[in-house]
């Protein structure tokens, strides 16, 4: 993908890492201050809350609801109607530390990546259940595990472990525990950050070092799809999300800037879970 394939949707967001699209037809990202922004697809912008936090990842649920993976507060915060609460810290023994992103499955469970110190591979996952009851979910994803996304059929969590340079996949075994860890894709000479999936299996990795995209085809070997030597068009594309009403664009944050840019993919994204929580 060249660079003039790609086109701002939006400009003016504080440094966002982390977006999703809503079940209401926008899309939804926040901000290194803890704003949670709502973009309409003619790129206007709407500040709907404020965590008082930093946001990375974002999640949506099927009543309109955001949660935020908020570094700054160590919480997952739920932002409903303009209102912050928290809706899990962890559990008493492994409060979270870095909540770097989540995704929803159909139950409402929310599976959220919290990345641990660089350096030191003490990430965890955990399981949050429906109404924030919280268990660590595995320990087997310890080098800084950063985005992840639900497998088609809801049966595995694909991660980006960011300080092993790859994407694995974990198993979701019947009974909701963690099972088998299996590397997925080899993206030595980066730093991946986050993954989305499309619905014939290929995943998009975005990086937050170089300023890359990686398109990684069902069972064949990771590409460079784009990336941008300066840093101006692509700014530290952290993570991609599916957009529009056939899902059909593709669209990088910018941690490195302010604006949100989007591609035509070539292929539809596989939709988003949108639990009634």
């Amino acid at each position: 993908m060249e660079l003039d394939g790609f086109t701002t949707l939006a400009t003016g967001l504080d440094h966002p890492e982390g977006a999703a699209w809503g079940p209401d037809g926008r899309l939804y990202a926040g901000g290194e201050a803890g704003q949670i922004y709502a973009i309409g697809l003619d790129g206007s912008v709407q500040q709907i809350g404020d965590t008082g936090g930093f946001l990375f990842g974002i999640a949506a649920d099927g009543n309109g609801a955001i949660y935020g993976c908020d570094m700054g507060r160590g919480e997952i915060v739920r932002v409903a109607e303009g209102v912050a609460t928290t809706y899990s810290s962890g559990t008493a023994d492994r409060p979270l530390r870095v909540p770097n992103f989540a995704a929803f499955d159909d139950a409402g469970v929310l599976y959220v990546t919290d990345s641990g110190e660089w350096g030191k591979d003490d990430g965890l996952l955990f399981r949050v259940s429906m109404g924030g009851d919280t268990t660590v979910w595995s320990d087997a994803v310890p080098a800084f595990p950063n985005g992840c996304c639900l497998s088609a059929d809801g049966g595995a969590l694909l991660v980006v472990e960011s300080r092993a340079r790859r994407v694995v996949r974990v198993s979701i075994e019947a009974n909701g525990a963690a099972g088998p860890v299996t590397a997925v894709a080899d993206l030595t000479g980066s730093q991946p950050d986050g993954i989305a999936l499309a619905v014939d299996g290929t995943m998009f990795v975005g990086c937050y070092r170089p300023d890359r995209i990686y398109r990684i085809p069902p069972g064949g070997s990771p590409e460079i799809w784009a990336q941008d030597a300066d840093g101006v068009v692509l700014n530290q594309p952290a993570n991609p999300v599916f957009i529009g009403p056939a899902l059909d664009r593709l669209l990088f944050t910018s941690l490195g800037g302010w604006n949100l840019v989007a591609a035509d993919p070539g292929v539809a994204g596989l939709p988003l879970r949108y639990p009634t929580v």
